[in-house]
C-alpha cells in the first residue's frame, strides 16, 4: 500500500506543473486525498484536498492558481499548478489522512520555481 508522487521539477516563475499522486493497494475514490508542501525549517502546510465526494479545498495562497482533481479509473489524484511563484518552491507530498489507523503519506517530490 503506497502513494507515489510524480511530475515535479524545475520551472520558471509563471509556468505550470501537474503533480500526480498514484495509489496502489487501495482505492483513492473511497478516501479524501490531500496535497501538502514543506520547505526546510518550516512546518508542512496543507495546499489542497479533495474529499471522497469530490469537495475541494485550497489554501488561500494557491486559490485561483492550483486545481486538484481525481481520475478514479487511474486511481490518481492530480494537482495542476499554474502561475507558479518562487514561494511555491517546496517538497510536495500527497496524503490519505483517513487510510488505516494513522493515514498514509507519499515520499514527496521536489518542485522548484525559479525567478
Amino acid at each position: 500500500v503506497q502513494l507515489v508522487e510524480s511530475g515535479g521539477g524545475l520551472v520558471q516563475a509563471g509556468g505550470s506543473l501537474r503533480l500526480s499522486c498514484v495509489a496502489s493497494g487501495f482505492t483513492t475514490e473511497d478516501y479524501a486525498i490531500g496535497w501538502y508542501r514543506q520547505v526546510p525549517g518550516k512546518e508542512r502546510e496543507g495546499v489542497s484536498s479533495i474529499s471522497s465526494g469530490g469537495r475541494t479545498n485550497y489554501a488561500d495562497s494557491v486559490k485561483g492558481r492550483f486545481t486538484i482533481s481525481r481520475d478514479n479509473a487511474k486511481n490518481t489524484v492530480y494537482l495542476q499548478m499554474n502561475s507558479l511563484k518562487p514561494e511555491d518552491t517546496a517538497v510536495y507530498y500527497c496524503n490519505a489522512p483517513y487510510y488505516g489507523s494513522s493515514g498514509l503519506w507519499g515520499q514527496g517530490i521536489q518542485v522548484t520555481v525559479s525567478s
